[in-house]
């Protein structure tokens, strides 16, 4: 995917920057209960990363190591903030290829994708390498994969109410709670979590 293309200048009504919600009665068991932060979206189609579901099969140095981009010995000595880095799944398309969301305190040349004014997405493995060194960005997750949507395909969806929308903040998208940013997510746009699965068992 060209995410470059779909981040061209858009009019307002697109959700760059925001957050979809997944609906209680969401259908695809790959988006149940999932937070996904837009990182783009326009006419042309959609692209999101998943925030709320961490990766069960690798951690943060693990990927290091497999990537060559620290070997044994570095792993032993990684500062505490680099072994703590978020692994996600960020969705079913491409998942072997890694991108970090991350703060705006660091940013590469060429490389580094503003999509809102806190938070960036670089997919190079220079990112990983300045993370590893602890130059990174203050704050920052590695996605394994993303979602994507086609042209119209997410304005559909919202229209037949399976996700909800709205502003995110960086805490919700760098946070380590996964098992809870789906309720603080539901309660930042002023829904009770609680109630909302009441509506769909009733729907």
């Amino acid at each position: 995917m060209d995410i470059a293309s779909l981040r061209k200048k858009n009019p307002a009504g697109f959700l760059d920057g925001q957050m979809l919600i997944a609906m209680p009665g969401m259908s695809d068991a790959r988006f149940a209960r999932t937070v996904i932060y837009m990182c783009a979206h326009s006419g042309d189609g959609a692209m999101g990363i998943i925030i709320n579901k961490p990766s069960r099969s690798i951690g943060f140095p693990d990927l290091l190591l497999q990537l060559d981009i620290i070997d044994k010995e570095e792993a032993v000595h990684l500062p505490r903030r680099v072994e703590r880095v978020p692994v996600l799944t960020g969705g079913p398309v491409e998942t072997t290829r890694g991108f970090v969301l991350h703060s705006m305190d660091v940013t590469l040349d060429d490389s580094t994708l503003p999509i809102s004014e806190n938070i960036g997405l670089t997919v190079t493995l220079d990112m990983l390498r300045m993370i590893a060194r602890g130059q990174g960005p203050e704050q920052a997750v590695l996605a394994l994969g993303y979602a994507s949507w086609g042209a119209g395909q997410l304005e559909r969806e919202i229209q037949e109410n399976t996700w909800l929308h709205g502003p995110v903040t960086p805490a919700l998208v760098f946070g380590a709670e996964n098992d809870t940013k789906y309720d603080i997510a539901l309660r930042q746009l002023g829904i009770d979590p609680a109630f909302l699965s009441q509506e769909a068992g009733h729907a």
